[in-house]
């Protein structure tokens, strides 16, 4: 059995959940490049259709964490694993959402949702399908014949999330994919993300900078901590269903617990 929480202390002082199989797993990982560490003895769990966020300043290994578990790095200690198989590279049971849209200019909106679809021969049927439901999942039903270039910043990074989830993945890496939008859309495709997650029972580890956005979206937040990169401090969200309530952001736990994040940020000199 897995613990969902690192050996170190969190925050709330809750004693860990005991859970089965977690969709994300790491065991002690650290990486280092010419012998500098740049991540050191990192463990913890993400239970099935759990949406956790990491949170810090820049330089503490965030995006380190993602591209290990992406697949993308291999880490030099520990070991990284995926629904209980280590992760040696990327693959289709993972799929990454990057702060730049990374779309097919060439290609049309409905092309780019199912550009992983076409390069593995799927049938033609089946791509159709696949396009449109997923942009009607994602709030693009319509535009499908669009280009990226006729698309706003919010529809864009719709579409590379669309492209994400027509692979169907078990666990969806997010790298700051909402940095580069203007706040009210931000806050929307937050909404958009949370409606998702609970259709589709995806997984989700989340990279931002934002305590705002890391709070509304997370079950739990992963503080790391500045100069110690082993250690993060965990803080768990306790907000009413259904999540993607905008009144979920004036609710008295979020307000509390985001004040709890800010001054742990503020005495750990973020």
């Amino acid at each position: 059995m897995i613990l969902a929480e690192t050996p170190a202390a969190t925050s709330a002082g809750r004693r860990p959940q005991r859970l089965a199989r977690p969709a994300l797993r790491f065991d002690s990982v650290g990486l280092s490049y010419d012998g500098r560490p740049v991540l050191a003895d990192i463990s913890f769990s993400m239970q099935r259709g759990e949406l956790i966020s990491v949170l810090g300043p820049s330089g503490c290994g965030k995006t380190t964490m993602l591209n290990i578990a992406a697949g993308f790095l291999r880490p030099t200690s520990g070991v990284a694993l995926v629904n209980d198989r280590e992760i040696v590279g990327p693959g289709p049971d993972r799929g990454v959402v990057f702060q730049s849209y990374a779309l097919f200019d060439w290609m049309t909106v409905a092309q780019n949702i199912i550009f992983s679809l076409t390069c593995a021969g799927r049938p033609e049927a089946e791509r159709r399908e696949t396009a449109s439901r997923m942009a009607e999942l994602v709030g693009l039903a319509g535009f499908e014949s669009a280009y990226p270039y006729q698309l706003s910043g919010g529809m864009r990074q719709r579409c590379g999330l669309a492209r994400v989830l027509a692979a169907n993945p078990s666990v969806m890496l997010m790298d700051e994919p909402f940095a580069a939008v203007d706040v009210q859309t931000r806050e929307t495709l937050q909404e958009e993300i949370l409606r998702i997650r609970r259709q589709t029972q995806c997984s989700v580890m989340f990279i931002t900078h934002s305590i705002d956005e890391a709070v509304f979206l997370s079950d739990r937040v992963f503080l790391m901590r500045k100069g110690q990169l082993g250690r993060f401090d965990e803080f768990r969200i306790d907000l009413p269903e259904p999540r993607e309530s905008a009144e979920n952001r004036l609710h008295p736990s979020y307000l509390a617990v985001r004040e709890e994040i800010y001054r742990a940020m503020r005495e750990d000199g973020h």
